[in-house]
């Protein structure tokens, strides 16, 4: 029987005493951060802090609560066109194949990883200059200055055209998309080299994520006091720059005469791996599930927040008030990533996708006894049943989105690590817009407005119903519990080969490809 990490860092230091053995517990956090570190090198876990806590987690959560209150106020757009426009400003996600791919098959100045963070130009007289088309990429934009730029200019603007405001906030998250993408590929490799860390990886990533958001949530309330939304999301700018100094440390192994005038092939190649491992019933089948239990559950957000401000038929919540409560759901999506490391992780995929969809239906409903005002007649006030629908609501949407990513960690072949989760991920994307699209023409056709919210309780009655239906895909889960491959080992073995030829690293051991 495989023995857990904790097991294996207890084993390493033996207690003597229930004394010694009650400060191991206590130090267990720290005990299993540094095993991460050693395991994959400081630089990767600084990375994952970087992108998923700092820019994702904290800049995120401003983000969201600025963006709120900028479609509202400063732009008084409808909710349904909010909940559209959220959607169009994520499309820069759809297309993380692209970014995906040209992290693993097109190396700049011998890296594959860090350009795409941040330009590295002291080996670009490396690059085959007979090979026009690759010297544009090797002036490839860093991630991070995406979105400083694109904030900065949402700041300094006073009177921005909504199309224009709208550009703007999607060129931001194409910043984050790219980040985002080059640290996947760096946790799907090593999720095949170290399967069973994959589910402490994606531990790491949750809980970056939910610090990062917990303390971006905070911040926010006393950000939308003092200065307006506009200010807010310009101050963005900052952790979006942040992402530069990772490209500067992440440890990586150099490729050597790499030729650029071979990118057609690789393509070619890329695109009929992808195909073939699309193919696999292994793949195909979860993926239909997680598309669909993204897609049926409609996210009318936007509909509940115009109801949360509104001074006449609503709770008349303040920024203050929307931000606490964001910060508390950030707290229950922490609990949700502890309680997944400490006793879920070892579960079947199917076991806790079932329970967690079939929750999250059942707690939607906390909405419907808030927009009907039952949570007074039980004595409960607004506010107080907000926040507790908040927290156990982002908790359960915490667990079932991480067994999510430790499956798409394990589906990726050899080589295209980056471009194949990239892939999987943007099946969730489209998911996702579905769901906020969705949302938004429900909202239009039950004429929800900024002033009107007598039909809001239908849209969350249908919403709810809605998410019921993917338990009737489950049988497209795999049984396997999450610390074995879900692909065969032959699968990897085939797919070696093919990974070598699009990296260009045949005579490199693929656990010490990114970092050793």
């Amino acid at each position: 029987m495989k023995s857990t990490n904790k097991e294996r860092m207890l084993e390493e230091n033996p207690e003597g005493d229930n004394e010694r053995e009650l400060c191991s517990d206590l130090c267990y956090p720290l005990h299993w951060f540094k095993m991460l570190a050693n395991e994959m090198h400081w630089s990767f876990i600084y990375g994952i802090v970087v992108v998923n806590g700092i820019n994702q987690g904290l800049g995120g959560a401003v983000g969201r609560v600025a963006s709120d209150y900028y479609w509202k106020d400063v732009q008084e757009v409808q909710p349904s066109e909010s909940q559209v426009y959220q959607g169009i400003t994520s499309l820069p996600w759809i297309v993380k194949p692209l970014w995906g791919l040209l992290t693993d098959i097109l190396p700049v100045a011998g890296y594959r990883r860090r350009p795409y963070l941040i330009l590295a130009g002291k080996n670009l007289r490396d690059i085959d200059k007979n090979c026009l088309v690759c010297l544009p990429l090797a002036f490839f934009q860093p991630s991070g200055l995406l979105g400083a730029i694109s904030m900065l200019i949402i700041w300094l603007e006073k009177d921005l055209f909504t199309m224009l405001a709208l550009l703007l906030l999607t060129i931001a998250n194409a910043g984050s998309a790219i980040a985002d993408v080059t640290i996947d590929a760096c946790i799907a490799q090593n999720s095949i080299t170290h399967p069973s860390l994959a589910s402490d990886m994606q531990s790491l990533c949750g809980l970056s994520s939910s610090i990062g958001g917990l303390l971006g949530f905070s911040i926010s309330a006393f950000l939308m006091d003092a200065i307006s939304s506009q200010e807010a999301l310009g101050l963005l700018s900052f952790p979006s720059l942040l992402v530069l100094s990772v490209g500067m440390v992440l440890k990586e192994q150099y490729a050597q005469d790499f030729s650029y005038c071979q990118i057609h092939e690789k393509l070619m190649q890329a695109n009929k791996t992808m195909w073939k491992t699309l193919k696999c019933a292994e793949v195909w089948k979860p993926c239909i599930f997680t598309f669909a239990s993204l897609a049926l559950s409609l996210n009318i957000q936007e509909g509940m927040f115009y109801w949360y401000t509104d001074s006449s038929t609503g709770p008349a919540f303040s920024q203050k008030n929307i931000s606490f409560n964001y910060s508390i759901g950030s707290i229950g999506s922490l609990l949700g990533v502890l309680l997944y490391q400490n006793s879920l992780k070892d579960y079947p995929f199917r076991c806790i996708l079932f329970w967690t969809q079939f929750l999250s239906s059942i707690l939607g409903f906390l909405d419907l006894v808030l927009v009907l005002r039952l949570n007074l007649k039980l004595g409960i006030e607004d506010y107080i049943f907000m926040v507790i629908s908040e927290a156990i609501s982002q908790m359960v949407g915490r667990v079932k989105w991480m067994p999510i990513l430790v499956l798409s960690s394990q589906l990726c072949p050899i080589g295209i690590e980056g471009t194949f989760f990239a892939l999987l991920m943007s099946i969730d994307h489209v998911g996702l817009l579905v769901s906020s699209w969705g949302g938004g023409l429900m909202l239009q056709l039950l004429k929800v407005t900024r002033t009107e919210f007598g039909n809001l309780w239908m849209a969350i009655l249908i919403r709810n119903l809605l998410r019921l239906l993917p338990l009737l895909l489950l049988n497209l889960v795999p049984k396997n519990d999450q610390n074995s491959m879900v692909q065969s080992d032959d699968y990897f073995v085939n797919n070696e080969a093919v990974g070598a030829v699009l990296s260009d690293t045949s005579g490199v051991d693929h656990e010490s490809l990114i970092l050793h």
